[in-house]
């Protein structure tokens, strides 16, 4: 499995450079690359008049400098990845579609129904809690340090702790 290097936040627009204040609101979005997710972050005067073409973005602001890390992404961003992912064949986005339903389950937001495999590959039935609605997860059957590695790279790309 290979590696994703996503970087933090660096405080600044990517296309102005402006620097963030402390408090202040912008854009953090994914970017899909050749090499996988980027992480650019986008102030609300340059998202608005780039437009960026995006995998994924959600709202954040810059904490203070003393200030404590805390959830950055709310419940809603984290099932639209999750929906956005659901139709991708890499074997590294099927991987962090797993652990992310796995994140969404242990938050309650996605319930186990049922299992089936078919030609040597578990698929995972879920249902999204409070609907009718059902999603479909192969379990690529990762170890426990893969779980890991795809959850410290989540984290590093939305600034959670999971």
């Amino acid at each position: 499995m290979a590696d994703w290097e996503i970087k933090k936040t660096l405080g600044q627009c990517c296309l102005s450079g402006e620097v963030f204040q402390p408090q202040q609101e912008y854009f953090a979005a994914l970017i899909e690359t050749e090499e996988g997710f980027e992480r650019q972050d986008y102030s609300f005067e340059a998202w608005h008049s780039a437009k960026p073409q995006v995998y994924c973005f959600w709202r954040t602001r810059m904490p203070d400098a003393d200030e404590k890390k805390r959830l950055f992404v709310d419940d809603e961003v984290l099932m639209t990845f999750f929906d956005r992912l659901a139709c991708e064949t890499d074997t590294e986005k099927i991987n962090f579609r797993f652990v992310l339903a796995l994140i969404l389950m242990r938050k309650r937001l996605l319930k186990y129904d049922s299992s089936v495999m078919a030609d040597g590959v578990e698929t995972w039935r879920l249902r999204v809690t409070g609907t009718e609605r059902y999603e479909e997860v192969v379990n690529p059957d990762l170890t426990e340090d893969e779980i890991e590695q795809v959850s410290l790279q989540m984290g590093e790309i939305l600034q959670m702790d999971f």
